[in-house]
């Protein structure tokens, strides 16, 4: 599983970073200052980190020369969004920038995207009662194989990708499709239907009113 560490002072957005990294399966530890998450990187091998700038004690700059010497990916999550912060982050050997506030759904874009580059994305997904399959895009239930087409398979594994997110017509079509979404257009509707008829996913995936299209968590112990 891949681990994640969170450095991160705001125990709030840490809880709610940590609650959608969990769901789209990543295992995750916070770090609520700059000493704790040093010592964690002296005691774990993690993945990635997502790392405040300013926290209390060792603040973020200092935190991403210590991750270098340990070839620790990193995406800075910060308030300070000035160009001058940005690029002082990335030159320092930052992988992404990320300011607050932020889209969860970017963020995981932003996650998943960095560990892809280290080839440290998971390949296996375990979502109800289907498995995805992202190398071989394949999709099964029991062994049997759920035959979906390039489209209706990229759209499954968006919203298993944001399980509990609420998600946008516009962010769908725009991630599944490319390119601006055409308010009238009913492609991603038509899709979500065809999905939930082939996976039997009635209640599993739902309508958002003046949303979109939501795909419920798994309840503990499931």
């Amino acid at each position: 599983m891949i681990r994640i560490l969170i450095a991160e002072d705001e125990e709030p957005i840490a809880n709610l970073i940590k609650m959608n990294l969990r769901r789209a399966g990543y295992h995750c530890t916070w770090a609520a200052d700059g000493e704790q998450a040093a010592d964690l990187m002296d005691q774990e091998k993690f993945d990635l980190m997502l790392l405040d700038i300013m926290l209390p004690g060792i603040n973020g700059y200092e935190l991403m020369e210590y991750a270098r010497t340990l070839e620790l990916p990193v995406i800075f999550l910060t308030a300070l969004g000035s160009t001058e912060n940005k690029v002082k982050g990335l030159k320092m050997g930052a992988d992404d920038y990320l300011t607050k506030p932020f889209e969860i759904v970017e963020l995981l874009a932003r996650v998943e995207a960095v560990l892809r580059r280290y080839h440290k994305t998971e390949t296996i997904l375990n979502v109800f009662d289907v498995v995805i399959d992202t190398a071989s895009r394949s999709v099964t239930r029991d062994g049997e194989q759920i035959q979906l087409t390039m489209k209706e398979f990229d759209l499954l594994l968006l919203l298993a990708r944001n399980r509990n997110i609420a998600l946008y017509r516009e962010t769908i079509y725009e991630n599944v499709w490319g390119g601006d979404y055409m308010g009238q257009s009913r492609t991603v509707d038509l899709h979500i239907q065809r999905l939930k008829k082939k996976l039997n996913w009635d209640n599993e995936i739902t309508a958002v009113y003046k949303v979109g299209y939501r795909l419920e968590a798994e309840r503990e112990g499931e």
